[in-house]
């Protein structure tokens, strides 16, 4: 099989949502740079950087080559959720160009194209899938991988509120979005967590069902927390923002209250599933969906505990990150292994 046969394949059936490997890697960068590991955190930033280019070409590749099955994904309520993973993606590399890097401007062209990504993604997608004539049972069509929605527009909140304090002159037009989207995600989180927690409640649960996305739950709740954050420490040069301190802290501090709440409930169905249900543990590129809350956990609890004082969270920052980096380094050789397997049966 040659070159060209083997991108067509890799771009037909490259999964939309495999965006979150740059969203993982990125996050992981910025916990490591936070940490003061900078040797690891500019080796986990080159890695997302090329990820997150092979990945445009990939699906530019797909867009020219497989239209129609590009669009098909638009409309599919399993698949249409992973597109958002490329909004937060784009919005992790411009954290990354911030806090380990050090280059605003580029970080602020990220920025834009964040904002043109998650409008022109949000109203296609969700369009599409209202109008769709044949929809699945909630049980069907419904999972963790929908939260993904609130992850991207609480990542362009985040990176606006990184970007404020160095942009005097558009310092007011980064913290207004910064704030709005930030309550738009918010909202979104209400909504569909809502639905999720009606699932598992209320219908039959399956090992298979339980798939590695349901950390979203955590994690788009522990970026919620990082976005608020960023709001609160930008709240004195603003006076907006000065007016809402009360209900961006009381805010901030129940998104984390809720990430931290979903911790042991995601590692009891995690047992249960692989443990009691004996599911088997192997390589698939929605693990990259488990490794990303972790990392914003470290993060947003980290910058929690900077605006607070609290030491208890600066604490556990310190040792979630061994987690973090654990799940991620397991999960990049098990895509490697993935890969290694799939080049040997074209060859």
């Amino acid at each position: 099989m040659n070159l060209g046969q083997r991108l067509d394949g890799a771009a037909r059936s490259l999964p939309p949502a495999y965006f979150a490997l740059v969203m993982a890697t990125g996050i992981v960068a910025i916990a490591c740079q936070l940490k003061g590991w900078t040797g690891i955190a500019w080796g986990l930033y080159v890695l997302a950087s090329v990820s997150y280019a092979t990945l445009w070409c990939l699906t530019l590749w797909r867009g020219c080559r497989f239209l129609k099955e590009l669009a098909r994904d638009f409309s599919d309520h399993c698949v249409a959720p992973g597109f958002f993973t490329i909004v937060a993606a784009t919005a992790i590399m411009g954290s990354q160009l911030v806090i380990v890097d050090r280059r605003p401007e580029l970080a602020a062209v990220f920025w834009c194209l964040t904002v043109l990504l998650a409008i022109g993604l949000t109203y296609p997608i969700f369009t599409a899938l209202i109008i769709r004539e044949n929809k699945p049972p909630i049980e069907k069509g419904l999972n963790g991988a929908w939260l993904v929605v609130v992850v991207a527009w609480q990542s362009i909140s985040v990176l606006g509120g990184l970007l404020a304090p160095l942009f005097e002159s558009q310092q007011e037009t980064f913290l207004l979005a910064s704030l709005l989207t930030w309550l738009v995600g918010g909202m979104f989180y209400l909504w569909i967590i809502s639905l999720i927690f009606y699932r598992y409640m209320f219908f039959s649960f399956q090992p298979q069902d339980l798939t590695p996305p349901y950390w979203i739950n955590m994690g788009a709740v522990a970026i919620s927390t990082l976005a608020g954050v960023g709001l609160v420490r930008n709240a004195p040069s603003n006076a907006l923002l000065a007016d809402l301190i009360p209900f961006l802290k009381g805010g901030t501090l129940m998104f984390w209250a809720t990430a931290t709440w979903w911790i042991p409930m995601l590692l009891l169905l995690g047992y249960w599933r692989h443990v009691t249900k004996k599911f088997p543990l192997t390589y698939s590129p929605l693990y990259w969906g488990a490794v990303f809350p972790l990392g914003m956990y470290t993060v947003c609890t980290y910058r929690l505990g900077q605006v607070t004082h609290l030491a208890p969270l600066l604490s556990l920052s310190e040792y979630f990150i061994y987690p973090a980096l654990t799940a991620w380094a397991l999960t990049f050789f098990g895509m490697l292994r993935a890969l290694v397997r799939g080049l040997r049966r074209t060859s």
